[in-house]
């Protein structure tokens, strides 16, 4: 199958390829060609197949990378056949190399932190002191999502994500009518806080470092991202049943195993890594959280050694879902054939065409389908003429944007891995309606205060 589908591509590429296209060291602009258009097919097919995912019980990750893999190779054979340079596809793909490897290795050390911090029953002691507390649902709804937004604005919005499902899910998991809607106030919560930070997500990360701002107008955020998550907080909650989760009678009291907390210690201490190594030494965030994950791997060696306590770190490595990561190699490399394919830059144009307040309230919307990374960055290249006020919308509405489908952050899909089979793309959009209403809400705060207050300018 894969066969024939790769010489269907080909034979389309000749087909469709310009009489006049001649050897040229910058890319050919597709988008206005029938070749462009296949890609685009493809694309839309795909994500077809990733949202359908219930439907046809095929994982997201599949299609995913079938799609990013396959048009970059019906790119590099439309190139091949017509005699372009290759100069310009050889750029895309190192810098698309680079980006996925960010985050591919990214998603790889804080998944293994967190498989280490359930193998030492630190999620379980939580879930043991949340459940002693006497919290009922709507308690806990709240509880977990006021800590997803407070503690992305530090740790990120993926690693906020992964630790508060992992908690969901040991404290209760059975109960869809609970799981569901306190899973997505999770992911909202952590993608709103992640938005006021520079650091809290990777498209603030962006923006703040490529100079649209000061670390201090990133923080002038703050009141659209609270009021839009409480907001849809509010009426996700009038779904939470009634009821407190099942306590296990006659169990034995949970204790954090030898080891435990210093891996809290060194996690915190890993994404402080990645955060100065990122904006003082310039290098990756991947880089300092590697660094972090020897730290935890030389740990464990001395923790068996001089105690006996082995935490099977290689063991948590091995429990990490691989189809995450897959998924976000597929993704990514599929936008960036649409990108490279010149979709992106055209769309960037719409600046100049537009108020420039209603192209980014899209932005917001666009993230959600395809990715606010790679949308953020289209917007970074691109760099229109806006003021600082804009800037900072674009910022919140691709932060929070995301959150409108499931897979439209790296949240979203990391609690989605999480919860296989309870938190879904259909079981997201039956609420759809709350996080949009929570969306809107964060745009008129957005301006009430830069446009018509002057705050934040």
């Amino acid at each position: 199958m894969l066969k024939i589908l790769s010489l269907l591509g080909i034979t389309s590429a000749v087909a469709f390829a310009t009489t006049d296209a001649h050897a040229s060291g910058h890319a050919v602009d597709l988008a206005l060609e029938p070749f462009g258009w296949l890609l685009l097919v493809i694309f839309v097919v795909g994500y077809y197949f990733i949202a359908a995912e219930e439907k046809y019980h095929i994982n997201k990750a599949k299609p995913a990378l079938f799609t990013g893999t396959f048009m970059f190779m019906l790119l590099g054979a439309y190139y091949a056949i017509n005699g372009l340079d290759f100069g310009a596809f050889d750029t895309e793909i190192a810098h698309l190399i680079l980006e996925i490897a960010e985050i591919f290795f990214f998603l790889f050390v804080a998944m293994t932190f967190i498989e280490a911090l359930i193998e030492r029953n630190v999620f379980d002691a939580l879930k043991e002191k949340l459940l002693n507390a006497g919290y009922n649902y709507k308690q806990l709804f709240w509880v977990t999502g006021a800590l997803a937004f407070f503690i992305s604005p530090v740790a990120d919005n993926l690693t906020t994500a992964l630790i508060l499902s992992t908690v969901l899910i040991t404290i209760e998991r059975d109960n869809k009518a609970f799981l569901v809607p306190a899973a997505i106030n999770i992911v909202v919560a952590a993608n709103a806080g992640g938005a006021w930070s520079p650091f809290g997500d990777i498209t603030t990360l962006m923006a703040w470092s490529a100079g649209k701002g000061v670390f201090v107008d990133f923080l002038f955020l703050f009141p659209a991202a609270i009021l839009g998550w409480g907001i849809t907080g509010f009426l996700l909650s009038r779904f939470v049943p009634d009821g407190h989760p099942k306590k296990l009678e006659n169990a034995e009291p949970v204790h954090i195993h030898r080891g435990g907390k210093v891996i809290i210690f060194l996690g915190v201490f890993t994404i402080l890594c990645a955060v100065l190594g990122k904006q003082l030494m310039h290098l990756p965030p991947m880089w300092g959280m590697l660094f972090g994950l020897s730290l935890l791997q030389l740990y464990a060696y001395t923790l068996k050694k001089y105690h006996d306590h082995d935490i099977e770190i290689y063991k948590s490595v091995s429990k990490i879902e691989n189809d995450t990561l897959l998924f976000f190699f597929g993704i990514l490399a599929a936008v960036g054939a649409l990108h490279f394919a010149g979709f992106l830059g055209h769309a960037v144009k719409l600046y100049d065409m537009f108020n420039p307040t209603y192209v980014n309230i899209g932005v917001g919307f666009l993230s959600a389908i395809i990715d606010n990374v790679p949308v953020m960055s289209a917007v970074l290249k691109a760099s229109p003429d806006i003021p600082l006020a804009q800037w900072m919308l674009v910022t919140l509405t691709a932060g929070v944007g995301g959150s409108l489908i499931s897979f439209g952050s790296a949240a979203g899909v990391g609690v989605m891995g999480k919860l296989k089979g309870i938190y879904t793309f259909s079981s997201h959009m039956k609420f759809s309606w709350a996080i949009l209403v929570g969306y809107i809400v964060s745009v008129t705060i957005w301006y009430v205060q830069y446009q018509v207050l002057g705050i934040g300018h």
